[in-house]
Order: C-alpha cells, then structure tokens, then sequence
C-alpha cells in the first residue's frame, strides 16, 4: 500500500550501506549504523531548502503577528471574514503557512518507511525464510541479521508487537535489548528537547498567541517525554535516526539562524548608512537646489537690537567719553563754512596761545563750553559779511 515510500528508503539505506559496507564489511553493525544515520542525512539534505523556507516565513509571520492579532479581534465573531482577511494579509506578506509545515511532514513519510523496511528483515508475511526486502536480495538481509550491536539486532525492540497477515508475527518484551536502547531513548529525548527550545528561543514574545503556547509546550516536554516513553516500541535502528535526526535539526538550526541575523544585521547598518549618506554633514556645503541655511551673527544685533543706542564708535583717548566721529564732523564743516568767506580777510593767529585763548572764548560765548561748536554770532556774522 505504502510502497511508493517503502521503496525509495530501502533504495537510499541500500546504497549507503554497500558504501560502509566495503570499509567495514557488509556484517559490520558500525556499517548498518552509519548507513541509518546517512539515510537520515540524506532526506534531511534534500529538506533544507523547504528548512530555510520555513524559517523565513515564520519569521514573516512574527513581523507582521500584530496586524493579524488586530484582525482576530476585530472579526472575532466572523470566522469567515477573519480567514479572508488572514489570506490577504499572508499574500501581501509573501507567506505561506504550509510552507513552516513542509519539513515536519516529509519527515513522517521517511519515519514510517524506516520502521517498516527495519521490521522487515526479519518478517516475512508469507511465511518461510525471508530472501529479499524491497532494494535488499538475501545476502542484504542475512547480513542485516547477523549484523549485532552490543549483541543485539538492529531491528529487535524493548517491546515488538507485528501485526501481519492477521496475525502476530513477533510480540512480547525483549528485556535483553534495554540496555542498548534505553541509553538510546534517553539521548533522543533530551536532544528532541534541545532542538524545541532552541527554536522556541527564536519567537518574537510580541506574536505569542494561546495556539504557540499550546505547541511550544508539546514540543519542549510533550514530544520527548513521548520519545523516552514510546521508545520502548521503536527498533534500535529507529531510535538511532530519531538521534541524527535531531542532531542534525540542531546543527542546522544554529547554521541557518545565525545565516538571518547576519542578513539582518547587514540590512539595517546599510539602512543606516543610507540614512547618514541622504543626510547633510556638519560643514559640508549644500548641494545643487539646496538653499543655505543663514547663521545669523548674535555679536552684531547686540548694538542694533538695543534701542537709543549710538551706531559711532567711541575713539580711543577721548577724555569726555563723547562720539567723537560726528561732533568733529560738523567742527569741521562749521568751521570750513565760516572760514571760507573770511580766509582773505581773518588774521591768521601769531602764535598757538592765541588761537587757544580765541577758541576758548568762542566756546564761552556759545555757553556750552563744548571745544569744537561753534557759536552763533560766528554763525550770524558769517551770513552778515556774505
């Protein structure tokens, strides 16, 4: 019924076998051994796309978990309009949610082809000897069975009940087998356990939901209690691809999630290096239809700002503390004024006492006693004599 899974596991364990085979005899348990484990590396090889698929959408899915908690609440009680509106959101997101399912269900199919094809060493349905299983011929199958780790058979079980033909092939407890297999179920279920935490470890707490819990709490302790539970019902040969199965999931784990932080990191500094680069340095000249900004100069508006103040600067050694720029000024222009006319017939003073003792004077009559004014009678005197 199952044969399109049967025999394309038999045809992979088959050739890894006659590869160990030829190092370490066909006999050779170590050969059966690692002829398992690379079956499993081999299914697991051809899932890691699908992994990284998987990986990255539920990564997506933790992004954008807040828009899809806003739907649910406000569809709570339209069903039918929360669906589709959770399918429009996965399609604008580019998720798909059978896509974080893919890799756990191509491993059921591998799980339950490696249980029958191992169970059917040494079981034949039709009775008599067995001489072939699938891809093995006789020799295959003596040297599966004569093949012993530990002293036990590859495909014997704590506890082996087979219901073939309608009837019980092979039932009851194999005490001798404990000792190599609960060893084996124990490793299973603390690296079963191992693998779930690591990837629980990697949830956003902000998309958390009642369903993740539910699951986060099968996968961390449910799943490996079952493994250290129902092991007892699995063949040593199963129980050793349950442990590079997992192994294997954990390495692979640590691989592909390092791979999307560094893709991650790498985005966001050269989202930032986008961000400075757009972004004008400190003294770094606009560029092409950017207008300057206008530092504006607070040690020049002090003098402007303040009202009543004077614009003339103050020349250095003056003894009154006045503006000297434009009382010297209009000295000048006075004077010149009132010289011009009188320059031929205004005696020139004899000596520089006499023109101090004249300006002195003039200074008196003006009643100011301010040096450079000039009276008003020199004033009118001047417009006279015009």
């Amino acid at each position: 019924m199952l044969d399109f899974i049967y025999y394309p596991v038999s045809f992979i364990l088959w050739c890894w076998h006659k590869v160990f085979g030829l190092v370490f005899g066909e006999a050779s348990a170590v050969a059966w051994v690692l002829a398992i484990i690379f079956l499993t590396f081999t299914v697991r090889g051809i899932m890691f796309k699908p992994f990284v698929n998987q990986v990255r959408s539920m990564k997506k899915m933790q992004d954008f978990a807040p828009e899809i908690k806003k739907v649910q609440k406000k569809y709570a009680n339209d069903k039918q309009r929360q669906a589709l509106e959770m399918q429009k959101l996965q399609k604008e997101h580019g998720v798909n949610p059978l896509g974080s399912c893919l890799p756990m269900l191509l491993q059921i199919p591998v799980f339950i082809g490696l249980n029958h094809v191992l169970r059917m060493f040494t079981v034949n349905p039709n009775g008599g000897e067995k001489t072939e299983n699938y891809f093995f011929d006789k020799g295959g199958v003596e040297s599966y069975v004569n093949a012993k780790l530990f002293g036990v058979n590859l495909g014997d079980a704590i506890h082996n009940t087979q219901i073939l033909a309608g009837e019980a092939a092979s039932s009851g407890w194999h005490w001798y087998v404990a000792p190599v297999a609960i060893p084996l179920m124990i490793v299973a279920s603390i690296a079963t356990h191992l693998t779930a935490r690591h990837s629980v470890a990697r949830q956003n707490p902000a998309s958390a939901t009642q369903q993740t819990a539910m699951m986060n709490k099968l996968t961390l302790y449910i799943f490996p209690l079952g493994v250290l539970v129902f092991g007892a019902l699995f063949p040593i040969g199963l129980l050793i691809y349950w442990l590079a199965n997992n192994g294997w999931t954990l390495m692979q784990q640590r691989l592909v999630y390092t791979k999307i932080d560094k893709e991650e990191e790498k985005k966001k500094a050269e989202a930032i290096e986008k961000r400075n680069t757009v972004a004008p340095k400190v003294g770094q000249k606009p560029k092409v239809g950017q207008k300057p900004v206008q530092k504006k100069n607070p040690a020049a508006q002090t003098g402007a700002d303040k009202p009543g103040q004077s614009q003339a600067k103050k020349k250095p050694g003056s003894p009154h503390g006045f503006a000297q720029g434009s009382s010297t000024a209009a000295g000048k222009k006075g004077s010149g004024a009132a010289k011009k006319p009188n320059s031929a017939s205004a005696p020139k003073p004899d000596s520089p006492s006499d023109a101090k003792t004249n300006s002195n004077s003039n200074s008196n009559e003006n009643g100011s006693g301010v040096p450079g004014l000039i009276s008003d009678s020199t004033k009118k005197s001047g417009r006279k004599r015009r």
